[in-house]
């Protein structure tokens, strides 16, 4: 393995570590590690109450805990816009019972 695939590789694990739930990589201290996962889905969450705050007022107290749950599990998948994140969060919600299925405004209008 060249020197840039073993590079590429390191970045790929730190990256997983970061966004999706993998474990620290060798040589990473992995309390500053989980600090930085909370500091990077604090800033999820709050750019899906920007973009949707109908979300954060529907749950109250609830939103960080149903949102930190939810990123835990979905992970932004790459090329994701963060409109489609916050669309997907609500679609969470609704399957799960936390949110009643939203009433379409308009009868001829299909998602």
């Amino acid at each position: 393995m060249s020197g840039r695939e073993r590079l590429a590789a390191q970045q790929a694990e730190l990256l997983r570590a970061l966004l999706a739930g993998g474990s620290a990589p060798a040589g990473f201290d992995q309390d500053r590690l989980r600090t930085e996962v909370q500091a990077l889905r604090a800033k999820r969450r709050s750019v899906v109450g920007y973009l949707r705050p109908d979300l954060p007022d529907a749950l109250g107290d609830r939103y960080r805990a149903l949102f930190d749950a939810y990123a835990a599990g979905h992970p932004r998948a790459e090329g994701t816009r963060a409109r489609q994140d916050a669309d997907a969060f609500a679609e969470w919600l609704v399957e799960r019972g936390e949110l009643p299925r939203p009433r379409r405004r308009f009868p001829w209008w299909r998602s």
